[in-house]
């Protein structure tokens, strides 16, 4: 099996704990384990018993997963260690050697390089940056064929935070039934929306979907390593017997706190904080975007702590990213891990005063390539 590397998250490993500001994060400031059990109301965590957990989470676990879709019982949630391990598992499930996915780019770029780790073969279809980051369904259908094992969607999208609009949802639906395809979508930032209305699932739109999510985005809980797949019921055995070869089980003491976070009147709360972190930050980088003269052009996210911007200036994304860091100690994400140069994705998640300090920073670093 060979090793496509996965360029973003290799640079964030590398380097987010090792500078000032990180920009490079798409959520929102995390809770502090105080906050979150003050948002919960929890108590008595320290009588929990360090065993080893329900291997594909506990059943109140998923009773509240279940809950937050339509027409979905816990016997057809399985919980992860991440988000990144339910990709995993479902991209395994649904990717045969030597078959071609159906990949909406730009993308997060996990699924994209598991496909080619798998042996498989990616088919592109773009978002569109004048039809405000919607897919290109004409694209869609003229690669989709009998051999297309599946169509990855995320949506909220990664790098751009575009949802899709009711048309592309069904335009994509559409095409997954006359191919026969499946369609795996990632809802990660599902509940980080400015709006506050929530994205719908895909799920229950086609019977041949898996939609996966994770506690690190919507919920400012990355720490708690909790994510989920949730899929016919039909396959959901064998996607737990999948994540046998990989963690086991999710850690016990993040399933007691995950299933804190989703009962209903905490979930409230702490979606409620992310959402205003969101709309308070992101102003802050319009802002200053604005106020640079036409250096900068956007498509305002609907959902994330995440823009993904189009800068005019003569340097190279991946270059720029280096220098910001090495530089300014300000860590973004070169349009480069996106397949895109001369874009750059910014998170607005940090708290205020260090997303002030590091927009400061990163005008100084404009200045002097443009110069």
């Amino acid at each position: 099996m060979k090793l496509d590397r996965f360029e973003m998250e290799r640079w964030q490993s590398v380097f987010e704990h090792r500078v000032r500001y990180n920009l490079s994060e798409s959520g929102v400031d995390p809770l502090s384990l105080d906050e979150l059990l003050e948002l919960t109301g929890m108590e008595n965590l320290g009588a929990s018993i360090l065993g080893y957990g329900q291997s594909n989470g506990s059943d109140k676990l998923r009773e509240r997963i279940a809950a937050l879709y339509d027409n979905v019982t816990p016997d057809e949630v399985v919980v992860t260690t991440g988000g990144a391990e339910a990709n995993m598992a479902a991209c395994w499930q649904l990717m045969e050697p030597g078959t071609p996915a159906a990949v909406m780019v730009p993308n997060y770029m996990q699924v994209p390089g598991l496909v080619r780790n798998f042996g498989g073969m990616v088919r592109p279809f773009e978002l569109r940056e004048e039809s405000g980051w919607q897919p290109d369904l004409d694209q869609l259908r003229a690669i989709l064929d009998d051999d297309v094992r599946f169509i990855l969607i995320t949506n909220p999208n990664n790098p751009t935070g575009t949802c899709l609009s009711s048309e592309s949802r069904r335009g994509i639906v559409e095409a997954a039934e006359r191919a026969g395809a499946w369609i795996l979508c990632d809802e990660v930032y599902q509940g980080a929306e400015l709006s506050g209305i929530p994205t719908p699932s895909m799920w229950g739109e086609y019977e041949r979907t898996i939609v996966t999510n994770s506690l690190s985005k919507a919920y400012g809980t990355p720490g708690l390593r909790i994510g989920w797949i949730v899929a016919p019921a039909d396959i959901t055995e064998t996607l737990w017997a999948r994540t046998d070869f990989t963690t086991i089980t999710p850690a016990t003491l993040s399933d007691v706190l995950a299933t804190a976070v989703l009962a209903p009147e905490a979930r409230t709360r702490i979606l409620a904080r992310t959402r205003s972190i969101l709309r308070n930050n992101l102003p802050l980088v319009t802002e200053w975007m604005e106020s640079h003269n036409g250096l900068f052009s956007y498509h305002p996210p609907d959902a994330g702590a995440i823009c993904y911007v189009r800068y005019d200036a003569p340097v190279n994304s991946s270059v720029l990213a280096e220098k910001l860091r090495a530089e300014k100690s300000v860590l973004v994400v070169p349009g480069d891990h996106f397949g895109m140069d001369h874009y750059l994705r910014l998170g607005f998640g940090p708290p205020v005063h260090e997303l002030q300090e590091a927009l400061e920073k990163m005008g100084d670093a404009f200045a002097e390539v443009v110069a």
